[in-house]
Parts: C-alpha cells; sequence; structure tokens
C-alpha cells in the first residue's frame, strides 16, 4: 500500500513539473522533484532512483492507468508533454470506473439514515451527478460555487498529512496588515472551509496560542521533525460553538454576546428556514410578517459582515454597543454615493 501511494504522489509531482513549459526538466531534475515531494508526505528522507522515475514515465505513457500521458524527450535530455495542457487529472473516467463509482453510490445509499453518515447526502447527490454528466456528455444538474482562482489550494494536502500525522510545521505567513511574511513554528489541529475560503486552525508554538491561518496567506510551509506535536485535546465543535464563521474571541462564555435582531416580513422566512446560528430563537412575531430573532455568539468581523448584507432588511436591536456601529458604518457607506 504504501509503495502505491508513493508511486500515485511521484505521477503527481511528475505531472506539476511537465504542465510548467518555462522550465526545462532533466531526468535529474523530476528525481529531485520526487524525493522533495516524497520527503513532505513522509517526513523523512526516501531515495528515489533513476530507474524508478524511468519506470514512472513509461507507465504515465501507457493506458494502464488510462494517463496515456504524451511524454516527449526533445533535445536528448529535457521532457515535457507534447499536448499544451495536458494534465493526468484531467483524464476522463473511463467505463470501469463509471462502474465502480456507481457501485459506490449504491453501497452509501445505505447507510445515508444512520446519524454517523447523516452529511454523506450531498456528497452522494455530487457523484451521482459527475456520473451522470460523464455518461450522457450533458451538462451538471448540480452545480457548485468554485473560485478557480482562489489561491492556497496546493497547501491543502500538506496539511492534511501533516495534521493526520501530527507533524509540526514552520509556515511562513503574511497576514493582510503585516508588511513582510514571517516564519512561525505551527502546531495543525483542523482544517475549516468558510465562505468558500480554506483556513488551518493550530497552536502556535512560543505560546500556546490557538490561531486561525487562511491558506491564500501562507507563502511556504516546512516539516519541523525536531518539535514534539502539541498534546492540547482539540474539540472543534466546542471551539466554534459560539461563532459565526472563523474569529473565535476566546474559548470562555465571557465573550458570548445576546444579539437581537429584527428582519423584514420579506427576509424572515428566509433566516427562519436557514438560521444564522444554532442557538437562533424567535423572541417575537409581528402581525406585518416580520419577526425578532435573538442569537448568542463573538462579536466578530463575520457577524457585520452578516448583517450588512441584509442592507436594510434587517435591524440590531440589540446591545447598543453593535446597533451604533452598524448605523456607523451605513453612514458611511450612504456618503461614498453622495454626489
Amino acid at each position: 500500500m504504501a509503495l502505491n501511494k508513493n508511486a500515485l504522489i511521484r505521477y503527481k509531482t511528475i505531472d506539476k513539473c511537465l504542465q510548467n513549459p518555462y522550465r526545462q526538466w532533466t531526468l535529474k531534475d523530476l528525481i529531485h522533484a520526487c524525493s522533495e515531494a516524497l520527503y513532505e508526505y513522509e517526513g523523512r528522507e526516501v531515495n528515489v532512483s533513476k530507474r524508478t522515475v524511468q519506470l514512472d514515465i513509461q507507465m504515465m505513457r501507457s493506458d494502464k492507468l488510462g494517463y496515456n500521458a504524451p511524454i516527449v524527450v526533445y533535445d536528448r535530455k529535457y521532457y515535457k508533454y507534447g499536448t499544451p495542457n495536458f494534465s493526468i487529472t484531467d483524464i476522463p473516467l473511463n467505463e470501469n470506473d463509471m462502474n465502480v463509482l456507481s457501485e459506490t453510490v449504491e453501497m452509501l445509499k445505505q447507510f445515508k439514515d444512520f446519524s454517523l453518515f447523516s452529511e454523506l447526502g450531498g456528497i452522494i447527490h455530487r457523484l451521482e451527478d459527475k456520473i451522470y454528466t460523464e455518461k450522457t456528455k450533458q451538462a451538471a444538474i448540480i452545480h457548485l460555487d468554485k473560485n478557480e482562482k482562489l489561491k492556497g489550494l496546493e497547501h491543502l494536502d500538506v496539511l492534511y498529512q501533516a495534521i493526520a500525522k501530527k507533524i509540526v510545521l514552520t509556515v511562513t505567513y503574511q497576514s493582510f496588515n503585516a508588511r513582510e511574511p514571517s516564519d512561525l513554528v505551527f502546531h495543525p489541529f483542523i482544517l475549516k472551509e468558510f465562505n468558500n475560503r480554506w483556513f488551518v486552525i493550530g497552536e502556535k508554538e512560543d505560546n500556546q496560542q490557538i490561531l486561525t491561518l487562511a491558506l491564500d496567506r501562507i507563502q511556504g510551509i516546512k516539516f519541523e521533525l525536531s518539535y514534539d506535536f502539541s498534546t492540547r485535546p482539540f474539540d472543534a465543535d466546542a471551539f466554534y460553538r459560539n461563532t459565526i464563521g472563523v474569529t473565535v474571541l476566546g474559548e470562555g462564555d465571557e465573550h458570548v454576546k445576546e444579539i437581537q435582531l429584527k428582519l423584514d416580513r420579506k427576509n424572515a422566512p428566509y433566516v427562519l428556514t436557514k438560521p444564522f446560528h444554532q442557538s437562533q430563537k424567535i423572541i417575537e412575531q409581528y402581525e406585518d410578517g416580520s419577526v425578532l430573532i435573538q442569537i448568542n455568539v463573538h462579536h466578530n468581523f463575520e457577524l457585520e459582515r452578516l448583517i450588512l448584507g441584509f442592507g436594510e432588511s434587517i435591524e440590531v436591536v440589540k446591545p447598543g454597543f453593535l446597533r451604533r456601529r452598524i448605523k456607523q458604518k451605513l453612514i458611511r457607506a450612504i456618503k461614498q454615493y453622495e454626489e
């Protein structure tokens, strides 16, 4: 199994190298790139021989894995893809793949009613939609939100492996407010997606502070094998229990605020069917169809963005400091439209 996993890592690495047409790739370069990739995944030196990479290239060229990669050699020294924009990750599913996927979906359906698999519903529908589009060549039925220009996604797999294997990292990070990037020793605990952005949450080595790092602000990651991984227990559900978004102001209840919001008749049904937060409850329903709700959450950036996103359809009733802050933001916004 380890051999198969390492082979897939090498295939993926060679593919990534050959997708870069602005560099000339020798066999020695590809060997070095594969060694570096395996070191990042394994956290140890892995000897990749010349013969291994030559066999990898031969396997990628063949149809045994369905790749049929157009790898060519030019000037008797350099490797590249003969077809522009080719990638083994863009290979269409073959009939055998489709059958395996269909069988997998049918098997997963048998478990959809178990609480342990309560979140499988969306995944199953996406798989069914993928199979449908591949078989029929029709447009997808399910359209997923995605941002092709989103930065930082290349770090996802490395971070996932570090979390799974409890490996400490040195992360080169530059926040929006920082003029220059800086290095921090970091113990990654979980990955979190919010509003189509990815974050890694973990502990800072020098002061054990819990940090939330946006992947699109990470400039580099290195494994630090000389550090022992943190023994702090981390419960993500408890950590985010009182938070909308990813900005947690503290793990205690002292930062939790009682927020009351009034929604107009038009937007009340939307918020009642899709609550802002799990703590949401109805305080009062008015004759005109509007509703007063209450949530108990941290007053953070994401909460303000959520409120402002509803514009004139929402009113902050309490607390007073949040009501005044939102009012000031709306006044400044209006001034931008005054001639």
